[in-house]
């Protein structure tokens, strides 16, 4: 692969956090989800990861590739048209 979605970058600049709030469990928990299997575990680790992009999507994120790999350097990629956000995710609410 020499070009990928960050999703820690896209979930931070569509829900406009700081890079601190963007770890797995603390994206998860924002957006009133458990961690679903293992901790560290490369596959438990991508179905949530998972679970973040959709619900990314549900709420209209447009995600674009936004890193690549070139002459063995890691760059960003930017967006060639400024891409809407979202306000920051809230805990849902439950209906008694």
């Amino acid at each position: 692969a020499k070009k990928w979605i960050n999703i820690r970058k896209s979930y931070g600049n569509f829900y406009k956090v700081p890079r601190n709030q963007t770890k797995l469990t603390i994206m998860l928990e924002n957006l009133g989800m458990n961690y679903d299997g293992r901790p560290h575990s490369g596959l438990d680790d991508s179905k949530n990861i998972a679970r973040i992009a959709i619900r990314m999507l549900q709420d209209g994120c447009d995600l674009r590739v936004n890193e690549r790999i070139h002459g063995g350097q890691l760059m960003t990629v930017s967006s060639s048209a400024p891409l809407e956000g979202a306000p920051a995710p809230q805990m849902p609410r439950y209906r008694n």
